[in-house]
């Protein structure tokens, strides 16, 4: 497979500052050499250009820094187009989770796609519903159709972008009121940590990907490592307890690289201002070459 690494160093969706340095922190932690040697070819794209806080401002309190993010949104979707139209496979490494209003975007603008958001929050909250005004919060909402039309609409394609049937949130533990009206009006599959501690991982991902592989042409995988729990992974900028273990984390990658379907990946919410000796970078790398096929053992 050839791989895109495409990095977008985007901290104005969040709170804290920091998730910017993602990009380098997960390139410092071998992703290169790691998808090398597990037998991909790589072109590394380099980092998108994305404005710094102190560049822009906060006009809209419930859509922090939005006339910055929608022209992020717009070049990374350019960016996975681009990667997607050669028939490459798109790994784009953040940066906040605001990034995937544009690397879904992208992605579907050639394939019918699933998405699998791995997450502890489901980020589908509106400007009507979100308690921080932060946008990392609200980009699967925006795809799925819901929200402001700046985020819900970047240009003039077909709405919404994404069949909220089609989507599935893994790993949820934190969920707001009004997202929770919103994502069951939505119709969106959401497998918490209930359902997790309950049936594992393993009946989890099988009923997630049972779900939304019927007609589409492959998954999408969003991966925002806050979903593991912070003794796994302590460098986000969203820490809660209770979160996938280093295994739980792997089978989900693990078994949607068995379906042969995944097309492109997002790795976001990495914070090396919080992490211990780049641990949850490195986590990150492992659980991105999982995903792409790499396993302990094959029979």
């Amino acid at each position: 497979m050839h791989i895109d690494i495409i990095g977008v160093p985007i901290d104005l969706g969040a709170d804290r500052r920091g998730v910017d340095m993602g990009p380098s922190a997960i390139r410092y932690a071998h992703l290169n050499s790691e998808l090398l040697r597990s037998g991909h070819t790589i072109q590394d794209r380099g980092n998108l250009e994305v404005p710094i806080a102190e560049m822009c401002s906060i006009n809209e309190p419930n859509l922090k820094y939005i006339d910055c993010i929608v022209p992020m949104a717009r070049r990374t979707a350019g960016a996975v187009s681009t990667s997607m139209q050669q028939g490459h496979f798109p790994l784009v490494i953040g940066g906040d989770h605001s990034i995937a209003l544009g690397s879904v975007r992208g992605a579907t603008r050639h394939k019918k796609i699933g998405v699998i958001w791995i997450d502890a929050h489901a980020d589908f909250n509106t400007a009507e519903t979100t308690p921080s005004g932060n946008i990392h919060g609200m980009p699967l909402a925006a795809l799925c159709g819901l929200g402001d039309p700046r985020l819900v609409r970047l240009w003039d394609e077909p709405l919404p972008v994404l069949d909220p049937r089609h989507v599935a949130v893994i790993g949820a533990r934190d969920l707001d009121d009004g997202e929770k009206k919103n994502l069951r009006e939505a119709g969106v599959l959401v497998q918490a940590m209930e359902q997790i501690d309950r049936f594992g991982m393993f009946q989890t991902m099988e009923k997630a990907l049972n779900h939304i592989l019927p007609g589409v042409d492959g998954i999408y995988l969003s991966f925002d490592v806050d979903s593991l729990d912070p003794r796994h992974a302590p460098g986000v900028g969203t820490q809660v307890s209770g979160g996938l273990t280093y295994r739980e984390a792997h089978l989900a990658c693990e078994m949607i690289a068995e379906t042969g379907k995944l097309l492109g990946m997002d790795l976001v919410e990495v914070n090396p201002i919080l992490d211990v000796q780049n641990q949850t970078a490195a986590l990150a790398v492992e659980l991105a070459v999982s995903a792409l096929g790499r396993r302990i053992w094959t029979e």
